[in-house]
C-alpha cells in the first residue's frame, strides 16, 4: 500500500515537472490548453427550403461549419413532405444522409420553385417535425440552438404540444421581421423603405407571438440586417468551385432563377446561421417586439423579449460565406 502511494506521488511530481518545463519554454502548456477547440454547438435547422434560394445557402453554411453539429432538419410551410425530399436529395449528394430529416406542419401554399429537384428523390414518409424537435430537446436539454429560417408553424406546434420542453432550448435564432427597414426596391435601388410585413412572420404571426412569449432566449435577424445581395462575380465563384455542395447550389439556383438573365440572390437566411457562428458580425440589442395579425413586427415599450440585430457586417458575412462554401473547406 505504501509502495503504491509513493509511486503515485513520484508520477504526480513527474507530471508537474513536465508541465512546469513546458511553461518555462514560453508558456506553451497553458496556451495549448487555452486553444483546445470548444465542443460544437448542437443545432436544428427549421427551413422552408424549396422556394427562395437563400435556404439552400443557409444549409450549406451549416454543413461547412465545424462549430455546429446538425442534429436534424425540419421542413416548414406548404408541402413539407416535398421539401423534405429536396433536403434528402441535397444531403445524399453531399454525403450527409446520416442527418435526420423531418417534415413539419403542412399548410396551403403555392408551387415550389425547386419542386423538380425535389421530385427526383423517391418519396417516403418522414417523421413529424414538431415531435422530432421536442424529442431532441428532451435528449439534449439546455444545449440546442434552433435556427428557424421559415414561417414558424413548427415552432408554434412544438410550443402548443409541450411548452415546458420547448423552454429547455438553449436559444432560438430566427430570420424574420422588419423593424425599421422594409424590403429593398431592387428596381429603384432604394434600401431605406419603411417596415414591411416580412414573409416568415406574415405567414404565421401567431407563431411569432408564441415564440416571443415562450420563455426561451430569442435572437431576431430581421430585414434590417439580412438583405445581403450576392454579387454576380461571387455567385460565379461558388458555381465554379466544383464541389458536390456547390453543384447542388448551382442546380437549385437555376431552378429558382428560371430561364433568362441571372438573378441576384438575397442572402436573408444565412445571416441567421452566421449569428450562431459569429455574433460579432451581427451585434444584437435587447428589444421588445410585437407581431400583429398582418405580420408587422413593431418595437414596443416594455421588458425585452428578444435580442435584435439591426445592422450586420455585410462584407464580413460574405467573406465568411464564400470561404466556407467555395473555399478549401468545400473541396
Amino acid at each position: 500500500m505504501v509502495r503504491m502511494r509513493n509511486g503515485r506521488v513520484v508520477l504526480a511530481l513527474a507530471v508537474l515537472a513536465a508541465v512546469a518545463g513546458l511553461r518555462g519554454a514560453g508558456g506553451q502548456a497553458a496556451s495549448a490548453v487555452e486553444k483546445l477547440p470548444a465542443a460544437p454547438q448542437l443545432v436544428i435547422l427549421d427551413t422552408d427550403i424549396g422556394d427562395d434560394i437563400d435556404d439552400a445557402y443557409a444549409l450549406a453554411l451549416v454543413l461547412r461549419s465545424p462549430e455546429l453539429r446538425l442534429l436534424g432538419i425540419t421542413t416548414a410551410y406548404g408541402d413539407t413532405e416535398l421539401r423534405a425530399r429536396l433536403v434528402d436529395r441535397y444531403l445524399k449528394a453531399v454525403g450527409r444522409s446520416d442527418i435526420p430529416v423531418a417534415a413539419g406542419v403542412r399548410t396551403p401554399s403555392g408551387a415550389m420553385s425547386q419542386a423538380a429537384y425535389a421530385r427526383q428523390e423517391p418519396a417516403k414518409k418522414h417523421a413529424d417535425g414538431a415531435a422530432f424537435l421536442l424529442s431532441q430537446i428532451r435528449a439534449h436539454p439546455g444545449q440546442i440552438t434552433l435556427i428557424a429560417i421559415g414561417p414558424l408553424f413548427n415552432v408554434q406546434a412544438a410550443i402548443e404540444r409541450d411548452p415546458a420542453t420547448f423552454r429547455k432550448l438553449r436559444r432560438v435564432v430566427i430570420m424574420g421581421g422588419s423593424v425599421y427597414r422594409g424590403y429593398d426596391d431592387r428596381k429603384s435601388g432604394d434600401t431605406h423603405r419603411p417596415p414591411d410585413a416580412e414573409w416568415n412572420i406574415r405567414c404565421d404571426p401567431a407563431g411569432a407571438r408564441a415564440l416571443l412569449a415562450a420563455g426561451v432566449p430569442v435572437f431576431v435577424m430581421p430585414l434590417d440586417s439580412t438583405q445581403v445581395h450576392l454579387e454576380q462575380a461571387k455567385l460565379a465563384a461558388i458555381f465554379s468551385a466544383g464541389s458536390a455542395l456547390t453543384d447542388q447550389l448551382t442546380l437549385l439556383y437555376h431552378e429558382w432563377s428560371g430561364a433568362g438573365a441571372w438573378k441576384t440572390p438575397t442572402l436573408f437566411d444565412p445571416v441567421a446561421v452566421t449569428y450562431a457562428l459569429r455574433p460579432d458580425l451581427c451585434p444584437a440589442k435587447p428589444m421588445r417586439l410585437d407581431a400583429d395579425d398582418k405580420g408587422f413586427t413593431r418595437p414596443v415599450e416594455g421588458a425585452p423579449n428578444a435580442e435584435v440585430c439591426l445592422q450586420s457586417d455585410e462584407k464580413g458575412f460574405v467573406e465568411l460565406l464564400l470561404g466556407r462554401i467555395a473555399g478549401e473547406t468545400a473541396r
